[in-house]
Protein backbone atom coordinates (compact mmCIF):
# COMPACT_ATOMS: atom_id res chain seq x y z
CA UNK A 1 0.00 0.00 0.00
CA UNK A 2 3.07 2.54 1.10
CA UNK A 3 5.79 2.87 -1.52
CA UNK A 4 8.86 4.62 -0.09
CA UNK A 5 11.25 6.59 -1.67
CA UNK A 6 14.67 7.59 0.33
CA UNK A 7 17.31 9.56 -0.96
CA UNK A 8 19.99 12.04 1.00
CA UNK A 9 17.66 14.82 -0.47
CA UNK A 10 14.36 13.76 -0.13
CA UNK A 11 12.40 11.15 2.21
CA UNK A 12 9.14 10.35 -0.13
CA UNK A 13 5.37 7.90 0.78
CA UNK A 14 3.54 7.38 -1.67
CA UNK A 15 0.15 5.79 -1.56
CA UNK A 16 -2.22 4.50 -4.15
CA UNK A 17 -5.34 2.47 -4.41
CA UNK A 18 -7.73 1.70 -7.29
CA UNK A 19 -11.46 2.27 -7.39
CA UNK A 20 -13.58 -0.61 -5.69
CA UNK A 21 -10.49 -3.12 -5.84
CA UNK A 22 -10.25 -2.67 -9.58
CA UNK A 23 -6.99 -4.26 -11.51
CA UNK A 24 -6.76 -1.11 -13.45
CA UNK A 25 -5.94 2.02 -11.40
CA UNK A 26 -6.56 5.24 -13.19
CA UNK A 27 -3.87 7.04 -11.33
CA UNK A 28 0.26 6.64 -11.76
CA UNK A 29 2.58 8.51 -10.09
CA UNK A 30 6.57 9.09 -10.63
CA UNK A 31 8.91 10.15 -8.14
CA UNK A 32 12.60 10.81 -8.62
CA UNK A 33 15.83 12.14 -6.90
CA UNK A 34 19.26 13.29 -8.23
CA UNK A 35 21.93 15.28 -6.38
CA UNK A 36 20.42 18.17 -9.26
CA UNK A 37 16.91 17.66 -8.87
CA UNK A 38 13.77 16.39 -7.07
CA UNK A 39 10.54 15.16 -9.71
CA UNK A 40 7.51 14.13 -8.56
CA UNK A 41 4.48 13.39 -11.17
CA UNK A 42 1.02 12.68 -10.55
CA UNK A 43 -1.44 11.49 -13.17
CA UNK A 44 -5.50 10.94 -12.86
CA UNK A 45 -6.29 9.71 -16.03
CA UNK A 46 -9.87 10.54 -16.97
CA UNK A 47 -12.99 8.21 -15.08
CA UNK A 48 -11.72 4.94 -14.29
CA UNK A 49 -10.36 1.31 -15.51
CA UNK A 50 -8.03 0.60 -18.09
CA UNK A 51 -8.55 3.49 -20.70
CA UNK A 52 -7.61 5.54 -17.44
CA UNK A 53 -4.76 3.70 -16.67
CA UNK A 54 -3.02 3.85 -20.20
CA UNK A 55 -4.06 7.67 -19.95
CA UNK A 56 -2.15 8.08 -17.30
CA UNK A 57 0.18 5.83 -17.70
CA UNK A 58 1.38 7.98 -20.95
CA UNK A 59 1.70 10.70 -18.87
CA UNK A 60 4.05 9.23 -16.74
CA UNK A 61 6.16 7.92 -19.69
CA UNK A 62 6.39 11.26 -21.76
CA UNK A 63 7.72 12.94 -18.20
CA UNK A 64 10.23 9.87 -17.78
CA UNK A 65 11.29 11.17 -21.17
CA UNK A 66 11.57 14.43 -20.71
CA UNK A 67 12.40 14.85 -16.79
CA UNK A 68 15.72 16.30 -17.10
CA UNK A 69 14.07 19.42 -18.92
CA UNK A 70 12.43 22.33 -17.22
CA UNK A 71 8.67 21.85 -16.18
CA UNK A 72 7.04 23.80 -19.22
CA UNK A 73 8.50 21.09 -21.50
CA UNK A 74 7.56 18.29 -19.28
CA UNK A 75 4.06 19.64 -19.44
CA UNK A 76 3.89 20.35 -22.88
CA UNK A 77 5.30 16.52 -23.67
CA UNK A 78 2.80 15.41 -21.19
CA UNK A 79 0.04 17.06 -23.24
CA UNK A 80 1.29 16.03 -26.41
CA UNK A 81 0.90 12.14 -25.06
CA UNK A 82 -2.95 12.40 -24.74
CA UNK A 83 -3.66 12.23 -28.18
CA UNK A 84 -5.49 9.67 -28.95
CA UNK A 85 -6.11 9.12 -25.49
CA UNK A 86 -9.19 9.46 -22.92
CA UNK A 87 -6.80 12.50 -21.37
CA UNK A 88 -5.71 13.03 -17.83
CA UNK A 89 -5.43 15.84 -15.15
CA UNK A 90 -1.51 16.03 -14.85
CA UNK A 91 0.36 17.87 -11.45
CA UNK A 92 4.36 18.37 -12.14
CA UNK A 93 6.59 19.25 -8.95
CA UNK A 94 10.46 19.58 -9.33
CA UNK A 95 12.36 21.09 -7.11
CA UNK A 96 16.33 22.59 -8.28
CA UNK A 97 18.73 22.06 -5.86
CA UNK A 98 21.67 24.36 -7.26
CA UNK A 99 18.83 27.26 -8.20
CA UNK A 100 17.22 26.72 -4.96
CA UNK A 101 14.14 26.45 -6.41
CA UNK A 102 10.55 25.07 -6.50
CA UNK A 103 8.35 25.01 -9.84
CA UNK A 104 5.20 23.49 -10.07
CA UNK A 105 2.27 23.23 -12.63
CA UNK A 106 -0.77 22.09 -12.93
CA UNK A 107 -4.06 20.79 -15.03
CA UNK A 108 -7.39 19.54 -13.56
CA UNK A 109 -8.39 17.86 -10.22
CA UNK A 110 -4.86 17.10 -8.40
CA UNK A 111 -4.27 19.41 -4.83
CA UNK A 112 -0.89 20.49 -4.16
CA UNK A 113 0.70 22.02 -0.66
CA UNK A 114 3.98 23.01 0.41
CA UNK A 115 4.96 24.10 3.67
CA UNK A 116 8.76 25.87 4.33
CA UNK A 117 9.53 24.94 7.69
CA UNK A 118 9.62 28.68 8.49
CA UNK A 119 6.31 30.17 6.00
CA UNK A 120 2.80 29.89 5.59
CA UNK A 121 1.50 27.34 3.86
CA UNK A 122 1.54 27.81 -0.34
CA UNK A 123 -1.58 26.87 -2.34
CA UNK A 124 -1.19 27.49 -5.61
CA UNK A 125 -5.16 27.24 -7.18
CA UNK A 126 -5.41 24.35 -9.17
CA UNK A 127 -6.42 24.97 -12.90
CA UNK A 128 -9.74 23.83 -14.11
CA UNK A 129 -9.74 20.86 -17.33
CA UNK A 130 -7.19 18.06 -18.38
CA UNK A 131 -4.70 17.58 -20.91
CA UNK A 132 -5.99 16.17 -23.93
CA UNK A 133 -3.21 16.77 -26.62
CA UNK A 134 -4.94 19.87 -27.87
CA UNK A 135 -3.08 23.46 -27.16
CA UNK A 136 -3.38 25.50 -24.11
CA UNK A 137 -2.09 27.19 -22.13
CA UNK A 138 -0.08 25.88 -18.83
CA UNK A 139 0.78 27.58 -15.49
CA UNK A 140 3.82 27.35 -13.82
CA UNK A 141 4.53 28.42 -10.35
CA UNK A 142 8.03 29.64 -8.81
CA UNK A 143 8.78 29.67 -4.96
CA UNK A 144 11.99 29.79 -2.93
CA UNK A 145 13.63 26.32 -1.78
CA UNK A 146 14.40 26.10 1.55
CA UNK A 147 15.72 22.90 3.60
CA UNK A 148 13.25 20.75 5.00
CA UNK A 149 10.12 21.81 3.17
CA UNK A 150 7.21 19.29 3.12
CA UNK A 151 4.51 18.86 0.41
CA UNK A 152 1.33 17.09 0.19
CA UNK A 153 0.11 15.63 -3.42
CA UNK A 154 -2.84 13.91 -4.12
CA UNK A 155 -5.57 13.49 -6.63
CA UNK A 156 -9.47 13.66 -6.15
CA UNK A 157 -10.01 10.29 -4.51
CA UNK A 158 -8.67 11.86 -1.42
CA UNK A 159 -11.63 14.46 0.03
CA UNK A 160 -9.55 15.96 3.43
CA UNK A 161 -11.16 18.71 5.41
CA UNK A 162 -8.17 20.33 6.12
CA UNK A 163 -4.71 19.47 5.25
CA UNK A 164 -3.14 22.07 7.73
CA UNK A 165 -4.47 19.73 10.73
CA UNK A 166 -1.64 17.09 8.81
CA UNK A 167 1.20 18.75 7.94
CA UNK A 168 3.22 18.55 10.15
CA UNK A 169 2.96 14.06 10.30
CA UNK A 170 2.56 13.67 6.75
CA UNK A 171 5.64 12.56 5.98
CA UNK A 172 4.99 9.44 8.01
CA UNK A 173 3.76 6.45 6.73
CA UNK A 174 1.48 5.45 9.15
CA UNK A 175 -0.11 8.78 9.34
CA UNK A 176 -0.39 8.95 5.27
CA UNK A 177 -2.12 4.94 5.63
CA UNK A 178 -4.58 6.81 8.92
CA UNK A 179 -5.34 9.80 6.37
CA UNK A 180 -6.12 7.53 3.40
CA UNK A 181 -8.47 5.51 5.84
CA UNK A 182 -10.65 8.45 6.84
CA UNK A 183 -10.86 10.54 3.98
CA UNK A 184 -11.00 8.24 0.81
CA UNK A 185 -14.58 7.69 0.42
CA UNK A 186 -13.85 3.75 0.64
CA UNK A 187 -12.86 2.94 -2.46
CA UNK A 188 -15.34 5.33 -4.60
CA UNK A 189 -12.57 6.52 -7.06
CA UNK A 190 -9.07 5.96 -8.11
CA UNK A 191 -6.73 7.31 -4.63
CA UNK A 192 -3.01 8.58 -5.35
CA UNK A 193 -1.52 10.22 -1.97
CA UNK A 194 2.40 11.74 -1.98
CA UNK A 195 4.11 13.28 0.33
CA UNK A 196 7.60 14.07 1.48
CA UNK A 197 10.25 15.76 2.89
CA UNK A 198 12.86 17.76 0.72
CA UNK A 199 16.31 18.09 2.87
Amino acid sequence: MIEQFKHERANVNAYQNAKNGMYFCGDSYYVNTTDEYFLCVVADGLGSGEHAYDASQAVISAAKEYETEDVSTIMKACNEAMRAKRGAAVSVLKIHFDQQEVVYSCVGNIRFFLYPPTEKLIYPLPVKGYLSGKPQKLKTHRFPYSSNMKFFIYSDGLNIPSVKNYINDIPSATSLLEIASMFTSNGMDDVTIISGEIK
